[in-house]
């Protein structure tokens, strides 16, 4: 992140030189923000402590916005939204130019830092009394911070610079979440109470977000923070369930921490966000204060989660949500790429027609994956999305389907991209595993060594390896070599199996690995479940893109614990499992070991 502020800085650098040699003249202020000549003809505003917007609720926000040339007319704007922790330098993610290419387009752009990070109350510095007594940080809220995003972009609707229904999102991860949040909203805003009105600028103008491309942010936090494992891919519907999953502990620790750069309301002060308690009772563990533990469902589900957030209105009042481009990565273990399948599948359902379109890649993504390289389909789609939706470019030809990239592991390229109308054509067959032997597991867990390496923080690597070795901890499963050319499994692997848990608050790690011919495994995807407590359970791992090459064997593993990835457990358990059957999701027809692609029931 540190990488993107010191990109951003030297951009403003450049854009500021660039634009002394600039001979069209550039506004004096706007939303009170002095500005300065950009390059092409653009204005930059760059804003500081001092000259911070006051928000609805008079928290004050650093904003910077550039501007296209002025030619009399207002101009579709662009919102670039941060990540959780870092600031305005970081809203538009790998790509700082970003702002200053599209100005020179046509577009007006805005980024702010998000109420109580940086310097909009979040470092002490900026922590000017009265002002930001409250402004602490809400975690992607609806009612505080998607309301900040439309209020700010009504301001610039009043001074007569945007045009109120031509209106992008785009943001990474936290900014992702809110990105989707915004498009979900669409022409509303909810209010402090969480019921609905019109979206509107300050002075009344009608206002709506027109399009949206969220990038590895989530459409369910509670299931990314602490999933139940419980949700299926080709399911229509998929609620989160009234308990807890299991707490990704690395990530809830990593997560808590950067934020203490910011303003995180005192304990108590505020039920609405009251992030440090909930923090600690997660990290407790079971037995959860059951009180507790529904409101922060509550919390997340109601206010923070774009999945469920009109599930409390009639069904005649919900409605579909602006035209949306996601992007979210293989190899990302904290929003992996099921929390925008679930979203899509929700849209699908409840809005025919109105289905978003994806882009899955291969590294881009939180670790394990990178925050420093730049998915580039993405980018492509986002920007045809705008040209389309914003510009009114009917030329445009935004992404209408789904498309995915394959990991580069063990020596195999990254393969595709694969284009298809929708997210099952991606697997139009799949390879299978049989085991009807009952194997077992406990709260022990398997091997140390596996779980540091497979730990997101602890590797940092997309595709860990280590020598291929049987854990004593783990029941595991092998599949038979790949034939001929192999074949690409591009989908959710899927496992049915008879669960029985001995004990209480029995949790599953599931790993998939490739054993190579040479006796290396490297680890394609993993993920968490929450087993009931007996009888047949069908759950996935999180969606994936690898190509098992010839001669490669599909290996699984099942724990019974993975710390420090997962929630060290909270009692002595032992799990049983039989009749286990194991699908591969793969982008080959049906054909030899390939077969027909088919859900369980």
């Amino acid at each position: 992140m540190l990488r993107n502020w010191l990109a951003g800085a030297v951009a403003l650098a450049v854009s500021f030189a660039a634009g002394s040699q600039a001979q069209a003249a550039s506004p004096l202020t706007v939303l009170g923000i002095p500005c300065l000549p950009g390059p092409g003809g653009t204005s930059i505003c760059e804003g500081t402590v001092a000259t911070r917007v006051p928000s609805w609720d008079g928290t004050p926000l650093d904003v910077s916005i550039y501007l296209p040339p002025d030619d009399g007319e207002p101009d579709p704007l662009i919102v670039g939204l941060h990540g959780f922790g870092v600031t305005k330098l970081a809203a538009w993610g790998p790509s700082p130019l970003y702002p200053f290419e599209k100005a020179q387009e046509g577009y007006a752009l805005m980024s702010f830092s998000s109420r109580g990070q940086g310097f909009s109350c979040g470092v002490v510095v900026s922590r000017t009394p009265g002002d930001c007594d409250e402004g602490w940080v809400h975690l992607g809220d609806a009612r505080y911070e998607a309301r900040d995003t439309q209020h700010l972009a009504g301001l610039m609707v009043d001074e007569g610079l945007v045009k109120p229904k031509r209106i992008g999102v785009t943001g990474d991860s936290y900014g992702g979440g809110q990105s989707l949040m915004l498009a979900t909203l669409r022409d509303r805003t909810m209010l402090e109470d969480g019921s609905f009105v019109p979206f509107e600028s300050p002075e009344g103008v009608p206002m709506e977000i027109a399009a949206a491309a969220p990038r590895i942010g989530w459409s369910d936090l509670a299931y990314g923070l602490v999933p139940t494992g419980r949700k299926l891919d080709y399911r229509a519907r998929n609620p989160y369930g009234r308990k807890a999953g299991v707490t990704k502990y690395s990530y809830l620790q990593g997560l808590y921490a950067v934020g203490l750069v910011g303003f995180y309301a005192p304990q108590g002060a505020d039920p609405s966000a009251d992030i440090t308690t909930w923090k600690n009772e997660l990290d407790a563990g079971p037995p959860y204060d059951q009180e507790l533990l529904g409101h922060i469902l509550r919390e997340m589900r109601r206010y923070r989660s774009p999945l469920s957030i009109q599930d409390a209105l009639p069904r005649d009042e919900r409605e579909a949500p602006a035209p949306i481009v996601f992007y979210q990565g293989f190899t990302d273990d904290i929003m992996p790429p099921d929390q925008a399948l679930h979203y899509t599948q929700m849209v699908h359902r409840r809005f025919p027609g109105h289905e978003p379109s994806i882009v899955f890649g291969a590294e881009y993504g939180h670790p394990r994956g990178s925050l420093t390289v730049s998915p580039a389909i993405h980018e492509e789609a986002r920007d045809a999305l705008f040209a389309r939706e914003l510009m009114g470019d009917d030329a445009a030809e935004p992404l209408d389907g789904v498309i995915t990239e394959t990991l580069a592991c063990s020596g195999v390229p990254a393969l595709g991209p694969f284009e298809t109308d929708t997210w099952h054509e991606q697997h139009p067959g799949e390879v299978r595993v049989r085991d009807r032997a009952t194997q077992v597991t406990t709260s022990a867990g398997g091997s140390v060594q596996n779980s540091l390496l497979t730990e997101p923080f602890a590797s940092a690597i997309s595709c860990p390896s280590v020598a291929a070795e049987t854990d004593p901890g783990a029941a595991t499963y092998l599949g038979k070599p790949a034939e001929g050319d192999g074949y690409t499994m591009v989908g959710s692997p899927t496992i049915t199996a008879r669960i029985r848990v001995k004990g209480k608050y029995g949790e599953i790690s599931t790993r998939l690995w490739d054993v190579a011919p040479g006796g290396q495994q490297t680890m394609v995807q993993h993920s968490v479940y929450k087993p009931r407590k007996r009888g047949r359970q069908t759950y996935q791992l999180h969606p994936a893109g690898y190509h098992f090459g010839t001669g490669h064997v599909p290996k699984l593993e099942i724990l019974g614990a993975d710390f420090p990835y997962m929630q060290q457990p909270a009692g002595e358990y032992e799990i049983s499992v039989r009749k286990l059957q194991l699908e591969l999701p793969v982008h080959q027809e049906p054909g030899g070991q390939v077969k027909r692609f088919s859900p369980p029931r």
